[in-house]
């Protein structure tokens, strides 16, 4: 029989499993009987963990959420997928839990075990991350709009558009989604009676929230594949459809989130959906994949090619023209 302190620990791992436990089940894999197992759960109980506990053939027992927070049981894996997470917050596009997230992380690396305290620190020594000069949103903002989107209730804010502009926005909000380099809003307008998708860092909150709303729909693909919609092609003046003589994978690997969407066409071709500030730019940035294709829309960025392939042409001429004349 494992001695009460081993016994407890291993209730615990099994109570953070989310499901009910019943106490002959818990006795069996404790090796006990279910009077022992109730002692266990009422010292658990007085170390500060939430043990509930239903009545009757079909109760039992499951661990809930209490006034303060109760040491963690983590394995191996959950372990090293938390101090990479600290690490990464750390140096993160969230502003406000930099130092939190040090502190955090040197409390969990202190109690690791030596093979994994080996396996964080080679992942802390063997990784840089580059600064980021992109804006930051605070913690605060973002817990309190995931509250939003959980609870269902309105929020009001001031919005900074691109070109400056300001408007305030009264929105039900439907989730958050990270690109890597910023968060986005995805929420429905109530003034403009549409969804849209905004930038939290151009967000200045308004709280406490609204009142509750009834959810909708969720969008086609979901509020990850609407606000990819949205930033990458449909916050600019310019939008266009390039199908590629290449697969998917090929042309993904060059495109982000924010930059376009790509979709495989099945016959070793893709088509790419972006937006651009200016057809010219999106004329250069097509090119550098070096492969061949052919433009859907709009028409326009085929006269820009036009002028830019015209342009290359002289270029090239020219070089030519002062190497001969440099004799080489």
């Amino acid at each position: 029989m494992m001695e009460t302190s081993a016994r407890l620990l291993r209730l615990l791992g099994l109570l953070q499993v989310p499901r009910d436990w019943t106490g002959p089940t818990l006795a069996e894999r404790l090796d006990v009987d279910v009077r022992t197992v109730r002692r266990d759960v009422d010292k658990l109980r007085t170390l500060g963990y939430p043990v509930h506990s239903t009545p009757g053939s079909t109760g039992g027992y499951r661990l809930g959420a209490g006034a303060a927070l109760p040491p963690l049981l983590l394995d191996d894996d959950e372990a090293v997928a938390v101090a990479v997470g600290l690490r990464t917050a750390a140096g993160g596009t969230v502003s406000g839990i930099e130092e939190t997230s040090v502190r955090a992380l040197a409390k969990l690396e202190q109690v690791l075990p030596n093979r994994l305290r080996r396996r964080v620190a080679a992942l802390g020594t063997a990784t840089a991350t580059l600064p980021g000069r992109g804006p930051t949103v605070d913690a605060d903002d973002l817990a309190a709009l995931a509250a939003a989107c959980r609870d269902h209730e309105c929020v009001r804010f001031d919005y900074v558009a691109g070109d400056g502009g300001e408007t305030r926005r009264i929105v039900e909000p439907e989730g958050l989604v990270h690109t890597g380099r910023r968060w986005y809003l995805v929420a429905w307008d109530t003034g403009r009676d549409d969804r849209r998708t905004f930038r939290v860092d151009r967000m200045r909150l308004k709280l406490p929230a609204g009142p509750r709303f009834a959810p909708r729909d969720p969008p086609e693909g979901g509020v990850a594949a609407f606000a990819q919609r949205g930033i990458s092609s449909g916050a600019y003046p310019y939008r266009a459809r390039i199908v590629f003589a290449a697969p998917a994978e090929r042309i993904a690997e060059h495109v982000t989130p924010a930059s376009g969407i790509v979709t495989d066409l099945g016959d070793g071709r893709c088509e790419l959906a972006a937006g651009a500030w200016t057809l010219e730019s999106l004329a250069v940035w097509i090119n550098f994949f070096d492969v061949d294709f052919h433009v859907v829309e709009p028409q326009e960025l085929v006269e820009h090619l036009d002028a830019l392939a015209a342009r290359l042409t002289r270029a090239a001429q020219a070089s030519r023209e002062a190497c001969a004349a440099d004799g080489r």
